[in-house]
């Protein structure tokens, strides 16, 4: 647009902007009913409304009209939740939904969240791509409304920084997440059994075939938060043959080269030992090119050298490296699986 946009706090004055804004985009699904008087009254006093629940709400105008807007509010234990994204259709794909996103994140970082949360319209399929590509994954169930739409809401959420174990819905939600790690990791040169430059829809395709295995549980999914960005990951593949069950093996443990040398792969790893012996398992293993920051880190964590492969792997640029095979004895918090 070449209308400039200005963010600005919200306030009560805003009501016929905000109503004009929120029934124009519900507008965009017949099937959702906009009844302010019956099931939105506060939208009249939003700012006062907030503002009483410690929270902070925010006006995009440009020229006179609401074009955007969104809130942030304490939800306990920590956790922020996002609330009233909403863009009108011309204000789009011009970076404004990051914007106020931006604004309501760095409100609510300041404020002490550790972890921020939302929910979005299970028909809402262009928020629901916006909001994982701001690293937010599918958390918990389904919430029913029992409002005049008949509305279910999916929830998201992300730490600001830390490790979560994800469940099979939040494992396919970070898929854009996960590829895109995996595809820069690649092409800066890590040894991931791909070579670069990686293809970002072969990256999808593979981090899609493996979070099905979640609902099965044959694998587990850590993903790794820095400053509000899923920079890290590594899977545990617990699909051994019939008399390894006590052994799982640790796979793609990546992060971010912007996200290095913070200590978040060891954090990754440390979670991964520790999903592991809450599965009952007692030996882990890996592998790690010869000489590289992986093989570093495995050592200093207490992995033990199990064998060399010369050779095993070749670059793109046709060059060899050896590969390392590390194991680890664990102690299970539960009985082992069956």
């Amino acid at each position: 647009m070449a209308v400039p946009v200005t963010i600005r706090p919200g306030r009560d004055e805003d009501a016929d902007g905000f109503i004009a804004l929120i029934g124009a985009c519900w507008g965009e699904y017949p099937s959702i009913v906009f009844d302010v008087d019956a099931e939105l009254p506060e939208v009249c006093a939003l700012a006062t409304y907030y503002a009483a629940k410690g929270g902070q709400l925010w006006t995009a105008e440009a020229d006179g009209t609401v074009a955007g807007m969104i809130a942030t509010v304490p939800h306990g234990e920590g956790a922020w939740e996002i609330c009233r994204l909403y863009v009108l259709a011309p204000w789009r794909g011009v970076g404004l939904a990051h914007r106020l996103l931006d604004q309501a994140e760095a409100h609510a970082r300041a404020a002490g969240a550790t972890r921020l949360v939302l929910w979005s319209d299970t028909r809402f399929d262009r928020a629901h791509q916006f909001y994982e590509k701001r690293f937010y994954v599918r958390a918990g169930p389904i919430r029913v409304l029992n409002d005049l739409s008949n509305s279910l809401e999916f929830g998201y959420a992300k730490p600001v920084n830390g490790v979560a174990v994800l469940d099979a819905a939040a494992a396919a939600s970070a898929e854009r997440a996960f590829a895109d790690l995996l595809v820069t990791c690649v092409n800066h040169g890590a040894g991931l059994s791909f070579q670069a430059p990686l293809a970002p829809e072969v990256a999808r395709s593979y981090w899609r075939a493996r979070a099905r295995a979640v609902t099965t549980g044959g694998r587990a999914f850590l993903a790794g938060w820095a400053e509000g960005k899923l920079a890290g990951c590594v899977m545990l593949d617990f699909d051994t043959p019939a008399d390894q069950r006590h052994r799982a093996e640790v796979k793609k443990l990546l992060v971010h080269p912007a996200a290095r040398r913070r200590g978040l792969a060891r954090v990754l790893l440390q979670r991964a030992e520790q999903e592991a012996a809450r599965t009952g398992r007692t030996l882990l293993t890996l592998d790690a090119h010869a000489g590289s920051a992986a093989d570093t880190l495995y050592r200093n964590e207490g992995w033990t050298e199990a064998g060399c492969i010369p050779d095993a792997t070749q670059a793109a640029d046709g060059t060899f490296s050896d590969t390392l095979i590390f194991y680890k004895r664990i102690v299970p918090t539960s009985a082992p699986q069956t």
